[in-house]
């Protein structure tokens, strides 16, 4: 087996080039952002995606023919051809997993396709969400951040130089699903708990501009690195209110209790209980804000003054004019 990149190594300097940058889960939600994002900074970018067959959906198959056109490196492939995987990835510096809720221990077999290929500088598996070494959660949920927590620890074990992102929620996705904008009869918005927990919004686009800058940093290896930027720390009332000075209507607010969330987690069957558990986990615990960001951690927002975030005001103009289209989690 051929020797990882010592972590010191990878640390101490700076690449001369800019990095090739292979995207796991390329096609999907935030994959296709991250695909979007490293083009746009000049990176050479790989996108490992199934192969295609007649049941492919042809919004991917479009998706793919798109990349391709804008220089991207298809290679299409399965996540169990060894051989495969260890090739592509030795023609890369960075690893980025975008892999969906189904598929988050089959990252287990991309780390083991690094640690074979032993030249990756940096690894950023699929996190992207809440802090999972820093928040507990209702079962179902609590399921899931125990999967992505044993993909952290299998990284650190095999020495892989990594970054751990913890980007908070996807905005565009949860403005969709908190306040459905595109349906303009409808004066109704559901509030989950007392809607005065404070949470984190950011906008997709500067997840992954943000995510690619953090694969490149030398600083930020082996670091956990956190989206916080003030200007999307927001509470559900607080959002609604704004979207009410925004569009001039007025919505009838449904408060969704406590008891009610953790009665459905409990009920509901697997997977449909885990977006319960998120729900409960970010809007009615605040788990995303109720941490302090520790002396190791970093927050994004003052690391990169180059990149001038959308803060949730401007997030909820962009819903004014063109408004994202809705997109629903995968969770099977």
């Amino acid at each position: 087996m051929a020797s990882l990149t010592s972590n010191k190594e990878v640390v101490g300097k700076k690449w001369s080039v800019l990095s090739s940058i292979l995207i796991f889960g390329g096609t999907g939600y935030i994959g296709r952002y991250m695909v979007m994002a490293s083009i746009k900074m000049g990176h050479p970018t790989y996108v490992y995606s199934r192969p295609m067959t007649p049941q492919t959906d042809p919004s991917k198959a479009e998706l793919l023919r798109g990349f391709k056109s804008m220089g991207v490196h298809i290679v299409q492939g399965d996540l169990d051809e060894d051989e495969k995987l260890v090739s592509v990835i030795q023609q890369v510096d960075v690893v980025i997993s975008t892999l969906a809720y189904p598929q988050v221990l089959d990252q287990l077999k991309i780390i083991d396709a690094i640690k074979v290929a032993g030249t990756i500088k940096r690894f950023l598996p699929s996190d992207f969400g809440v802090e999972e070494d820093r928040v507990t959660a209702l079962p179902p949920f609590q399921e899931f951040l125990d999967k992505k927590k044993i993909i952290r620890r299998a990284i650190e074990d095999a020495g892989i130089p990594y970054t751990f992102v913890s980007a908070n929620c996807f905005g565009a996705y949860f403005v969709n699903y908190l306040l459905h904008p595109h349906d303009h009869s409808n004066d109704t918005i559901t509030v989950y708990g007392s809607g005065q927990a404070k949470v984190v919004l950011n906008y997709e686009e500067d997840i992954a501009l943000y995510t690619i800058k953090v694969a490149n940093d030398p600083t930020t290896c082996n670091r956990i690195v956190i989206f916080r930027p003030p200007g999307n720390v927001i509470s559900q009332l607080e959002l609604i209110a704004l979207w009410e000075k925004k569009t001039g209507r007025s919505f009838k607010r449904v408060h969704v209790s406590e008891e009610e969330l953790v009665k459905l987690s409990d009920t509901l069957p697997s997977p449909q209980n885990i977006p319960v558990g998120i729900l409960h986990a970010i809007f009615v615990k605040g788990v995303l804000m109720n941490f302090e960001i520790g002396k190791g951690d970093i927050e994004v927002s003052k690391l990169y003054h180059d990149i001038k975030y959308h803060t949730i005001d401007q997030l909820l103009d962009i819903f004014l004019v063109t408004p994202p289209s809705p997109a629903s989690a995968a969770f099977e």
